[in-house]
């Protein structure tokens, strides 16, 4: 068999091989990048729309994290409390937006060896990579001005996200347990950055329930890539393959575990601000069901992101639409 023949049956290998996690591999996992064809769609307009495709707005869904201190703290029907959250919600998307053109334009070799991330904008060579670089530092300096429309408190928790991002970005993706817990604070850092921009105080135990839902969820997503990568052979990144399924079982149990607990003492400590209500205690009933709801997801092999298995779940959106209906009863009957 000629070398060519055997370049070309690897090719095929790699082209057919399933591709898990939504992070990048490794460039030193990469296959040698093969020439890029010429990218359709340049030019200004192409690579305006490239830049607005890698800033992911469809991600912006989970920048609605920002509106749950304000919930919690029946702050719902307060016009400026509203705006301010709603301030940090533009602001909070802009700023994740930057990292997005920042990982790309990081990752792009490894995006130009990939089977299906070859075809992203930075990869296809539609948006430069210092175009990326430059866009990247504009959405984040018009993402933190907007911030001191609401605190400038905000802005304070906006550079910390990025910083930490960024170090995400650039090297500690590829750490164990690192990289869990720098992903799992995105999410903490958007409920923090709703309440410091309403200017409300948040509470232990709504810490503890956001830091521990996020964790939960996201050493869900790692567990169900690691274990379809031990049924099937697909491809993941190699940081992944430094965890074992079992350990990532135990941090996935122990963090839902920790979130029910959290929130069952909550609504208890509520319910006695309530002056004895029953809602907060009935809160429980679909809020530990959609935990478990979404654990039958991940078990089940579904490895996409949290926002994607819930928008695909209808009990689970059923569950969700009850639990904020008794919450929101809790607080505003």
């Amino acid at each position: 068999m000629s070398e060519a023949t055997e370049r070309t049956d690897e090719k095929d290998k790699i082209e057919e091989e399933p591709v898990l996690s939504d992070e990048l591999e490794t460039a030193e996992d990469a296959p040698e990048p093969e020439p890029v064809a010429p990218a359709k769609g340049r030019g200004p307009l192409g690579t305006a729309k490239g830049v607005l495709k890698t800033a992911r707005p469809r991600q912006w869904v989970k920048n609605v994290l920002v509106f749950a201190a304000p919930f919690t703290a029946a702050q719902f029907g307060n016009g400026g409390v509203l705006l301010d959250a709603a301030i940090a919600f533009v602001a909070f998307s802009l700023v994740a937006s930057s990292i997005y053109l920042i990982n790309d334009a990081v990752d792009v070799e490894a995006d130009r060896a990939h089977p299906t991330k070859r075809n992203r904008p930075i990869a296809a060579g539609i948006v430069p990579v210092p175009v990326a670089y430059v866009s990247a530092v504009v959405f984040f300096g018009v993402g933190l001005g907007i911030s001191f429309l609401a605190s400038p408190q905000l802005s304070i928790v906006l550079v910390v996200y990025e910083a930490v991002q960024l170090g995400y970005c650039f090297g500690l993706k590829h750490q164990p347990v690192i990289d869990l817990a720098i992903v799992g604070s995105g999410f903490l850092m958007r409920s923090i950055a709703g309440g410091v921009a309403a200017g409300i105080a948040l509470s232990q135990w709504f810490l503890l329930v956001t830091a521990f839902g996020s964790l939960f969820m996201v050493a869900g997503k790692r567990y169900a890539e690691v274990m379809l990568f031990e049924r099937t052979g697909a491809k993941i990144r190699s940081s992944l393959k430094k965890y074992s399924a079992s350990y990532l079982r135990f941090v996935w149990a122990t963090s839902a575990a920790i979130l029910i607990m959290s929130y069952s003492l909550w609504a208890f400590e509520l319910r006695e601000r309530a002056d004895g209500s029953v809602w907060p205690v009935v809160s429980m009933v679909p809020f530990v069901v959609a935990v478990l709801r979404y654990a039958v997801d991940v078990d089940g092999g579904k490895a996409g992101e949290p926002e994607e298995i819930a928008l695909s779940d209808r009990v689970l959106q059923v569950l969700g639409v009850t639990w904020v209906v008794t919450l929101g009863l809790a607080y505003y009957l």
